[in-house]
Order: structure tokens, then C-alpha cells, then sequence
């Protein structure tokens, strides 16, 4: 295989397995390219990291199992957050990743094109980052490698973080995009979670600033030098954000800001401009259908080099987040899950939703104004615009959603103090999506799943929880996420509970239950990224 250090032939197969396509990312050390497993036919990221010269060794040799092996830890850790590695391996000084193919574009490329973010729109991001942050230094993995392409922005909004695995792997103190190491590593020493939140400040401030805290100096040797000894040029776009990216961003790392303290601050910034919720993501060819008719063009030319892999759409994105929370579980469902209430009508005795005051939930007449359905989902307003297959359901309580073509309103339950839940479904399909409002939610989301909702989750048959509850924004508003799985009628079904505060103790919370064997079929990642990128609550 014939790769140098500046260039590699697309007419070669990586580890005599993968063929490149379209170069997708360029940062300091690091190229990444759309590709394909020639054995399988299935699109991957594929990822080439320079070694230093003289500094690789057995760290280096061990490089590719430490990369995988953390990713397997992450990905199982952060489900949807992070891109699982397929494969890694280390020839003629290089490092190439192998990872599942991500839809979305680097985070550097957004900013490339569209120049720096406003703070609200950082903010949601610096929240989903943390979030995944957080669930690896609970876990004891660092990093260390974070940049902004590294961080990868979906159709819908969500962010999904590669590199993890990659710190440590030679005696170089970073391996890529030095202008994002800390100080610490910049002096070559032992690294930390701390590490992570400088580099996270680095991030925030790029995205308002438009460049980075501290340049590229061309050589990293000199970027490092600049990174640990130069001082910060003050922020004058961060607003509310100033503090705490000053913060992030001190040379010392015990000065640095607590995870605690960075998301209070992320999240009132978001609650200082309640008006910049999300601009509608628009795009040109889907992703995948980008990356398709690429593959078959470069096939039909004979594997010439091509610009094809996935031509990457245009992203016009005010970035929202993958995770919102159930906030609501006291309506009725057999199990916990969606899927449950679809199926039965709710009893006298259903506790009420979280929060709400203790009385009997009851069915909602379809006569009655809280309860009556349409008739049929009504056609897309505009700027919702619902994907093809799908149509744009309103319902009389206020909010809308794109539902799949057939399906219908199954059941409505509500409760005194005007919490209702609304499931959706088809006859015949084990799959639902439930709709559920409250007016007496918790302030703190991670908590109301916790304390409030999954207590009584715990009570169903088989229930287990996949990962960790995880904070992050929605809309640019408060939220977290939840997955688990129980069993019902033998069959073993798996939920991801998606749900955001609205203030005042108001909230939302959307449910995705299928077949837990069917949980990747493809349909039902486009059913869900549907529901996600169409829902409005009345507010919105």
C-alpha cells in the first residue's frame, strides 16, 4: 500500500479493506474521508492520523486496540452520541480509524461556511458535549483529543463525538489539532478531565469568536508553546457565555470551572434567549442518498477517483441536541412503555402524571375538546415541512408531529391539571410513539427521570435501563434522555423517552418504542429522526 505522509491514493484500500472516496475533514495531523468496507459495502468514516516521527514505538503499535477498545466502552456508555469503531490499525506512520458511517457534518466545517455561532446556538452545543463529557469522566476516560472535528452535527440537529481512545496512544502529548490542547498537555503533562473542559472552552469560544483562542502556528511544537504561555484574547461576542469560557479556558487546571457549574451557565444563557429555539435544518440530497448515488457513480467509473463518497449537505443549523426526557409517567401504559398504552385503555386507578396532584387519570372522551383527534393528519405547515412517507399531524391540544402514512391516534388518557398522553400507532405494529404533557415537572430533568419516572418504570417486567440518564438541551430548552427496555406479552421492547421543560413547571416528553430486535432496522431511525426534527409544542 503506497500511503505517504501527505497524501494517499483513493485507488488503494486501506488495510486492504476499505476504499476511500471524498476527503469530508481537514484539522492539524488528521484527514477524514467518506469510504466503504469493499467486503461488506458499508459506508464508513475512515480516518488517517499522522504519528511524530520518533515518538511512536510499542505506545504505537498498542494504539489500535486502546482505540477500539474505548470506543466500544463509549459507545456503550453515550448510545447515539458516540460513533462506534470498527476497526483501527497503524502502517507506514499512520494511524487509520475505522469508524461507523457518520450523517452529519464537522462541527469546523459549520463554522467554516457559515461563520461564528451566536451564543445561544454554542450553548446548546457546549451542552451536548458535556453531556457526553460527563458520562466518560464518570467513567475514567479522558479524551484528550476533542476539537471541532471531532464533533460531528446531524440532519436533525443532534451531535455525535469521534477520537475517543486516541490520547495516550504515543508518548506525543497530542496527536491532533493542537490549537485545542490544554496548557497541560501543551507541558506534556499527565492529563485529566480538566483537560476535556479546557478544550470544551476552546470550542465555545470558536463558535463565538469565529477562531479559536489560540492559533495554529504551523508547527505543533510552537502551537503548544503558544497554547501554555500566551494570554487569552479576552472574548467580545460570548454574552452571557463570557464568564464561564473565561473560566473553562484558565491555565490552571484547578482554577478551571466544575461540570456542575459550566451547565448552570450553559443552560442560563439558554434561558436568556428563549427566542432563538432552532432554525429549521435544510439540506440538499439526504446524506445517505448523497453517499448512495456517489458509491454507484464512482462503481460506474470503472473505482476512478471521485469526488463521491457523501457530499456532505449544507447544514443550515442552529444547533439543537439528540437528548430530551419523559418527563411525565404516571399516565396510563402497561410496562412504562409507549407501546403499552396503545394497547390498553386506562384504568380508574393510574397514577397521575410526575408532579401532578394524586388523583385518577381517566379517559379522555373523543367528543371532548382535550381529547377529540383528527380525522387524519393534515398536510405540513410550512417551514415543518414532513419528510416523504410521513404526514403532519396536528392535534387539538396544541402541539404536532409528522406521523408515518396509516398511522392514527390509538388511545388518550388525561389527568386532573391538564396532563395528557397522547399514543400514536398503526394496527398491527408493535412500534408507537406516546406524546405526554405535564404542568408540574421538576426543574431539574436528570431528576424527574431519576426520582419521578423511573421508579415506577422499575416496577415493569424485565426493565432495565440502557446507560446513563443524560442531560443536554432540546430546543434550547432544558432536557434529558432515557432508554430502556422491558417485556410485555413476551415480546422484549425497547424505549427511548425524549422530553423538555417549558418553564413554569410545563413539560413535554416523547416516547419511540419498538421492537427491541428492530431498534436499528433503518426505518425506524427515520421514523425517529422524523418525529424529532418535526415536533412543535404550541410554543415553538
Amino acid at each position: 500500500m503506497a500511503m505517504g505522509r501527505d497524501h494517499v491514493s483513493t485507488h488503494e484500500l486501506v488495510a486492504g479493506r476499505y476504499r476511500l472516496f471524498e476527503v469530508v475533514q481537514r484539522e492539524t495531523n488528521r484527514v477524514c474521508w467518506s469510504g466503504e468496507d469493499a467486503t461488506t459495502g458499508r459506508p464508513c468514516l475512515v480516518t488517517r492520523i499522522e504519528l511524530p516521527e520518533g515518538r511512536a514505538g510499542e505506545a504505537a503499535r498498542r494504539a489500535p486496540g486502546r482505540v477500539i477498545r474505548t470506543g466500544e466502552t463509549m459507545a456503550s456508555l453515550c448510545p447515539g452520541r458516540i460513533a462506534p469503531v470498527l476497526d483501527a490499525v497503524v502502517a507506514d506512520g499512520m494511524l487509520w480509524t475505522v469508524t461507523e458511517w457518520v450523517a452529519g457534518v464537522p462541527l469546523g466545517d459549520l463554522l467554516d461556511r457559515r461563520g461564528a455561532f451566536g451564543w445561544a446556538r454554542a450553548a446548546r452545543v457546549g451542552l451536548e458535549l458535556l453531556a457526553v463529557l460527563e458520562a466518560a469522566h464518570t467513567h475514567g476516560v479522558t479524551h484528550g483529543e476533542l476539537s471541532p472535528g471531532q464533533v460531528f452535527v446531524r440532519e436533525e440537529g443532534s451531535v455525535l463525538v469521534t477520537g475517543f481512545g486516541l490520547a495516550g496512544a504515543t508518548l506525543a502529548p497530542r496527536l491532533t489539532a493542537p490549537a485545542y490542547a490544554s496548557p497541560e498537555q501543551a507541558r506534556d503533562e499527565r492529563i485529566g478531565p480538566a483537560a476535556d473542559l479546557w478544550t470544551l472552552g476552546a470550542i465555545l469560544y470558536t463558535m463565538v469568536e469565529g477562531r479559536p483562542p489560540f492559533r495554529d502556528r504551523g508547527r505543533p511544537e510552537a502551537t503548544l508553546k503558544g497554547v501554555d504561555r500566551l494570554p487569552l484574547r479576552t472574548p467580545v461576542r460570548a454574552g452571557p457565555l463570557a464568564q464561564a469560557v473565561t473560566g473553562l479556558l484558565r491555565k490552571n487546571s484547578r482554577e478551571r470551572p466544575t461540570r456542575p457549574v459550566v451547565r448552570a451557565a450553559l443552560a442560563r444563557a439558554l434561558a436568556e434567549d428563549p427566542g432563538t429555539a432552532v432554525t429549521e435544518v435544510t439540506t440538499g440530497p439526504g446524506v445517505r442518498g448523497g453517499y448512495a448515488a456517489a458509491r454507484t457513480a464512482g462503481r460506474a467509473r470503472s473505482r476512478r477517483t471521485v469526488a463521491a463518497g457523501t457530499a456532505l449537505a449544507v447544514v443550515t443549523v442552529a444547533v439543537a441536541v439528540l437528548a430530551v426526557l419523559a418527563v411525565t409517567d404516571g399516565l396510563p401504559g402497561r410496562g412504562g412503555g409507549a407501546a403499552a398504552g396503545a394497547r390498553q385503555r386506562p384504568s380508574a386507578s393510574a397514577a397521575p402524571p410526575t408532579g401532578s396532584a394524586p388523583a385518577a387519570a381517566s379517559p379522555v372522551s373523543p367528543s371532548s375538546p382535550a381529547g377529540r383527534p383528527s380525522a387524519s393528519a393534515s398536510p405540513s405547515k410550512p417551514g415543518v415541512r414532513a419528510p416523504a412517507g410521513f404526514r403532519r399531524y396536528d392535534a387539538p391540544e396544541g402541539f404536532s408531529v409528522a406521523l408515518p402514512e396509516g398511522w392514527r391516534r390509538l388511545d388518550t388518557a388525561s389527568a386532573p391539571g391538564g396532563a395528557y398522553r397522547v399514543v400514536f400507532g398503526a394496527s398491527g405494529d408493535r412500534r408507537t410513539l406516546a406524546v405526554t404533557y405535564s404542568r408540574r415537572a421538576g426543574a431539574d430533568p436528570v431528576v424527574v427521570w431519576r426520582d419521578d419516572v423511573e421508579p415506577g418504570l422499575a416496577r415493569s417486567d424485565g426493565y432495565r435501563r440502557i446507560g446513563e440518564i443524560r442531560a443536554t438541551t432540546y430546543r434550547g430548552r432544558a432536557a434529558a434522555d432515557m432508554e430502556w427496555l422491558v417485556r410485555d406479552d413476551g415480546t422484549r421492547l425497547r424505549t427511548f423517552g425524549r422530553g423538555f421543560l417549558l418553564g413554569g413547571g410545563r413539560s413535554f416528553s416523547l416516547r419511540w418504542t419498538t421492537p427491541a430486535g428492530d431498534w436499528d432496522d433503518s426505518a425506524n431511525e427515520r421514523a425517529l429522526a422524523a418525529f424529532l426534527g418535526t415536533f412543535r409544542d404550541g410554543a415553538a
